[in-house]
């Protein structure tokens, strides 16, 4: 088989959404993500006690005194001799892309150990850089008088990147001290007077989800326009959820959220607490999205953990893309293969429109962004009740419901409750059989489309003697 060749993804604005940035940079296991927790006041980064856990570059906002702003925490960075493979040279690339676009760097050193070799080339590189820098001295776990922290922390001067501020991340020993610089000197470069663009609470979110290894980074990769996530060949890579709001060339705005992927839960309960958070921060990124992307491996067999994971986006109520990534690598056969497979095995989920890609060449990529347009506009879909029950009519008279306990049952009314998924009620005089429920789903979808959503039909049952109170 040819291969096509590369082709670059055009690159779409990144939106700010009018908060001024803050990336926390250092070497490894000096406490960045145990920082970045203690400063927005919840875990949200994954923190471990060995080195090299975060990899890529998180965004999370923090607020203080009415102020609110983003951390971006970051992988350690390296000195290149140190670097032994190409994650390494990504891991440092994401550090060094959080450097150029923030509005205030915080350099963290570990207080305990002192100057190393990496954080002098850390401070030279950070001074080179032009960009206004605030040294962190964390792991100070006995503040004492103003005067002896001075003298511990004499030697870090040495660094050259200004006074530096003591902090126990661990315990919040300074954490209050060290907001107040924050916002006194963003306030000072005028980074909070910028218009604002928005919250990104306000924005859809698509989540991209998977099992690990099947392309979910280098197709996020490619819908942004840039090397937002690190990607490697090694499963795993991802282990935190990469969450970047996106203006696209026709307005529309979104937040895109790489997530790590989901493994079988057996495999899951007996793993590090890495990938234990990972597991958690990919569901909490589910349920805060309106679109799940749900990625497949095309040269490999649809299997049960598929089936679980659009099982999931069901139960949740998400709209559902599915997306079958590498259709490069695949023949003739393994596409026919493909089609049976899915068919038998997410049939559950045949409502969602399916998009072939291959994330390496860019194939297809440009066929999610409509795909994902029009399943978000039919998950917020909302049908006026006129029509909703002339609908209905037509549904009882083309097919009646059938007896319920020797009687018949009548459809008095429906009407839609709720969109995001769009939720339905379907009163009557009897009982609906669970078969005649489905038929009501059928006659929805091939009256008003809703393709790529849930519906949600509830039967609510008012007795016939109501009719006379």
């Amino acid at each position: 088989m040819t291969a096509e060749p590369r082709s670059p993804a055009p690159r779409r604005q990144i939106v700010e959404p009018g908060l001024p940035t803050v990336a926390v940079v250092g070497r490894p296991n000096v406490g960045k993500s145990t920082l970045v927790n203690r400063l927005v006041g919840r875990r949200e980064a994954i923190v471990e006690e060995r080195p090299g856990v975060t990899r890529d570059r998180t965004t999370h906002t923090a607020e203080w005194n009415r102020r609110r702003f983003t951390l971006v925490d970051t992988g350690g960075w390296m000195p290149t001799r140190q670097r032994q493979s190409r994650l390494d040279d990504a891991v440092a690339a994401q550090a060094e892309t959080a450097v150029t676009d923030a509005d205030l760097i915080v350099f963290v050193v570990d207080a305990a150990v002192g100057i190393t070799e990496e954080d002098a080339e850390i401070a030279g590189w950070l001074r080179a850089s032009g960009r206004p820098v605030q040294l962190v001295a964390n792991k100070v776990d006995n503040l004492g008088s103003p005067a002896r922290s001075a003298s511990e922390l004499a030697e870090l001067y040495a660094l050259g990147v200004g006074d530096p501020a003591p902090v126990s991340a661990l315990h919040g020993r300074g954490a209050g001290d060290l907001l107040d610089l924050f916002v006194a000197r963003l306030g000072e470069a005028g980074a909070f007077e910028r218009p604002p663009g928005g919250r990104t609470a306000d924005v859809p979110g698509v989540a991209l989800i998977g099992r690990p290894n099947v392309g979910k980074s280098s197709l996020f990769n490619r819908l942004l326009g840039e090397e937002r996530t690190i990607v490697d060949e090694r499963p795993g890579t991802t282990r935190d959820a990469v969450d970047t709001v996106v203006a696209l060339p026709d307005g529309t705005t979104y937040r895109f959220v790489d997530t790590a992927g989901l493994r079988r839960r057996a495999r899951v309960r007996g793993a590090q607490a890495t990938e234990y958070y990972s597991t958690v921060r990919t569901v909490k990124a589910l349920d805060a999205a309106a679109v799940a992307l749900l990625v497949l491996d095309a040269s490999e067999p649809v299997g049960e953990q598929e089936q679980k994971l659009a099982r999931q986006v069901l139960d949740v109520g998400r709209a559902l893309v599915l997306v079958l990534n590498k259709w490069d690598l695949v023949d003739e056969y393994r596409r026919e293969m493909l089609e049976r497979e899915r068919d038998r095995k997410l049939s559950f989920v045949g409502y969602a429109p399916l998009v072939r890609t291959s994330a390496a060449t860019g194939r297809g990529v440009d066929k999610l962004l409509p795909a994902i347009g029009a399943v978000y506009e039919e998950w917020s879909r909302r049908v006026p009740t006129a029509r909703l029950n002339q609908w209905l009519a037509d549904a009882v008279d083309a097919n009646p419901p059938p007896l319920h306990a020797g009687r018949s049952v009548r459809l008095r009314y429906a009407t839609q409750v709720a969109t995001g998924p769009p939720r339905f009620r379907v009163f009557t005089t009897g009982e609906l059989s669970p078969g005649y429920v489905r038929y009501l789903e059928r006659r929805l979808r091939d009256t008003f489309g809703f393709a790529g959503t849930p519906l949600d039909i509830a039967v609510r049952v008012r007795p016939r003697w109501e009719d006379r109170t």
